[in-house]
């Protein structure tokens, strides 16, 4: 129980002691006692993703050279059935190896040449950006109609009803969305949004790129049809790293991606004339795959496979419910307001605060070493990634803010 000032240091000390996750912070390069709380954008980099890029610089390309490649051709899917048991899905339905905008591309032209008859595609309203322009330029080119689902509140998640509502007259063949919102952390109910999709006759795409590592995801289990996402923020795998792609199996008939590269080819080194997919994941990949990237991926994989995804959102839930109960407390005051729903199943692994301020403010707290961050027009994001952040980070975080306030 807190008191009217919220918790103390003191708390955020005895919460970080007996944390079962405490000790994975000491894995990772470059930490330091300041608060580093941008997990949900560039998780830091691990010593073991370290150790492996300098054995793959020395042994793999500096040793084997081409030889290696026997063992990298199938790091796309073989990684990506490691990644697809962490999102809920079977093997044989996620391959990584593109950006995440071109893994949506690809995704959502399949979708919508697969339903010539459809007149529409949906996005959630106000989604980020890179989903917003795939949508829109894939029906530009296809001459459909872009139509917005409208969230719950402002920047809340899209709901079965908003769905059911867009998607009314059954002309919608697509239907965009992440199931964290970039800007809150406002979740959606991943089974009654792709329920409703489906009882529209629309198939459901998932951008999973602030969920996957963050919260638990079960694709096959909600009859999802299509998902992307990123791996450079909770998965730890580095900048630039390879976005996935998944696409349920019962889908690799009717949803050919579109990109013909050779590496999706049934038979690689046919070279032959003509292009013929490969009948699972394997035909999500286009071509050379990004081999660093991928084993960066790997590791970033064996972490969270090793802490758990149950112990991890609940560590999650844990900091995120302590962060906005300080934030009630000593913020609400100066004219601070949590934007990131209170219920468990509403909220994602970030804290979003609103404060009108908000872009100098995160200016004055990078200068101060506070590592937070801004997204217009209000918002400051602090993030719990439980591998790497502590409680004491996050109450230094909204102490800092409390005190740049007040002055």
């Amino acid at each position: 129980m807190v008191g009217l000032t919220g918790p103390s240091r003191a708390d955020a000390e005895a919460l970080d002691a007996s944390n079962p996750l405490a000790g994975f912070r000491e894995r990772f390069v470059g930490l330091d006692d300041r608060p580093y709380l941008l997990g949900h954008s560039l998780g830091p980099l691990s010593r073991r993703t370290r150790d492996r890029l300098a054995q793959l610089t020395d042994d793999g390309w500096g040793g084997r050279r081409a030889q290696g490649w026997s063992e990298w051709l199938d790091l796309p899917t073989g990684v990506g059935d490691r990644l697809g048991a962490l999102i809920g899905a079977a093997p044989g339905q996620v391959a990584l190896g593109d950006s995440t905008s071109v893994q949506l591309y690809k995704l959502t032209a399949a979708a919508v040449a697969a339903r010539p008859h459809a007149e529409a595609v949906a996005v959630a309203a106000d989604e980020f950006a890179t989903d917003r322009y795939v949508v829109a330029g894939v029906a530009d080119s296809h001459r459909r109609e872009v139509r917005t689902v409208a969230t719950d509140g402002p920047d809340g998640p899209i709901t079965a009803d908003t769905v059911d509502e867009a998607c009314a007259d059954g002309a919608v063949a697509l239907v965009v969305a992440s199931l964290v919102r970039f800007r809150t952390g406002a979740m959606a109910d991943l089974n009654s949004v792709t329920e409703a999709a489906h009882r529209r006759g629309a198939l459901m795409l998932w951008d999973l790129s602030h969920a996957v590592g963050a919260v638990p995801i079960e694709l096959d289990g909600a009859g999802a049809d299509l998902a992307v996402g990123s791996t450079y923020k909770y998965l730890n795998a580095g900048p630039g790293a390879p976005a996935f792609a998944y696409r349920a199996s019962r889908h690799a008939g009717d949803l050919p991606q579109p990109i013909h590269g050779w590496f999706g080819h049934a038979d690689q080194f046919e070279m032959g004339d003509a292009y013929r997919p490969h009948g699972d994941a394997r035909q999500l990949v286009v071509g050379t795959p990004p081999v660093a990237g991928l084993i960066a991926v790997d590791e970033g994989l064996a972490l969270h496979e090793e802490a758990g995804i149950g112990a991890l959102r609940r560590a999650s839930l844990a900091q995120t419910d302590f962060a906005i109960d300080h934030a009630e407390a000593v913020l609400a005051p100066l004219r601070v307001a949590v934007a990131t729903p209170r219920a468990a199943v509403r909220r994602g692994s970030h804290v979003a605060l609103r404060h009108p301020g908000a872009a100098a403010l995160v200016e004055h707290l990078l200068a101060e070493g506070v590592v937070v961050d801004h997204r217009r027009p209000d918002v400051i994001r602090l993030a719990a990634a439980p591998l790497h952040t502590r409680f004491v980070d996050l109450w230094d975080a909204t102490e800092a803010l409390r005190t740049l306030l007040s002055r």
